[in-house]
């Protein structure tokens, strides 16, 4: 969207500035509601940057949602060109997302300390938003809708969220009605449970890559997941060195356990036989 009077054949062509209300780009953007959204509460000019940085990331969290539920979807319906388009599009946002920590990568103990003490017993693992994409991983957890039990909308959200199936579920169902063998156990588990690595599944993303006769289809779509689960593991390991260079391995804000924590997160494999078949490839 152009944000300049444009030209045209070398003439150029005043734009309309009387409006009766408000502009139509304010009507559509609600920038004026962005904007004003930044309350902080420190006097440390430093804070600002962290409040707009972490509201951006939630916005990133909210588009990433729309695209993998919308992929999920398609993949329910056997419409692969629709969540192939979708999970590309979410590896630019999730690029875009990871940068969004440049601007707090380089904080010191001190400059976060600063405006530490505003967060109060707020932290990142209260997400919904950041919750909701962990749960479209397949990373399933019932105690992590306790702390949303005050915001009723929020709430019914993610226990709809929780029961749901994930990417992945719906990524191994195409793929069994394709087909392949996965294994009826995973196909029937109970979809509220965090997802565990299978053999079977193993095995049938090892079949996909090395058999003759590629299921093409199921190699791009195993590609693509791969894309998302790599930029994912990268997201964690940008918090966690963020997170090492502000704070050290003091305990995390909200009560975290803080660098602990992250460190164990980053060695989580997102959709891991994709990970593991390439071993036996």
């Amino acid at each position: 969207m152009s944000h300049e009077p444009h030209e045209s054949q070398g003439f150029s062509v005043p734009p309309n500035l009387d409006f009766e209300g408000t502009t139509p780009y304010e009507d559509y953007v609600q920038a004026d509601v962005l904007t004003h959204l930044q309350h902080p509460r420190s006097d440390d000019p430093g804070e600002m940057v962290f409040l707009v940085t972490t509201q951006v990331m939630e916005l990133w969290f909210t588009v990433i949602v729309h695209e993998w539920r919308t992929a999920a979807q398609a993949l329910r319906a056997d419409d692969l060109p629709t969540a192939m388009a979708a999970l590309k599009r979410s590896t630019y946002e999730l690029e875009s997302l990871n940068a969004s920590w440049k601007p707090l990568a380089h904080l010191t103990p001190g400059q976060f300390n600063a405006y530490r003490s505003a967060l109060g017993e707020g932290s990142g693992f209260q997400s919904a938003m950041y919750r909701r994409m962990e749960f479209l991983l397949g990373e399933k957890s019932a105690s992590m809708l306790v702390p949303h039990r005050g915001a009723p909308r929020v709430h019914s959200e993610l226990e709809k969220a929780l029961q749901e199936p994930s990417l992945y579920d719906e990524a191994l169902g195409f793929l069994a009605r394709r087909g392949h063998d996965v294994p009826a156990a995973v196909l029937t588990r109970d979809l509220a449970q965090r997802y565990d690595a299978d053999p079977g599944v193993e095995q049938v993303w090892q079949r996909i890559y090395a058999g003759p006769g590629q299921d093409s289809e199921a190699v791009r779509l195993g590609e693509a997941l791969t894309e998302v689960a790599e930029l994912v593991w990268r997201w964690r390991n940008d918090h966690l060195v963020a997170t090492r260079r502000a704070m050290g391995a003091k305990t995390g804000t909200g009560g975290s356990a803080g660098v602990a924590w992250l460190e164990k997160r980053a060695t989580k494999n997102v959709f891991p036989e994709l990970w593991t078949a390439r071993s036996h490839v």
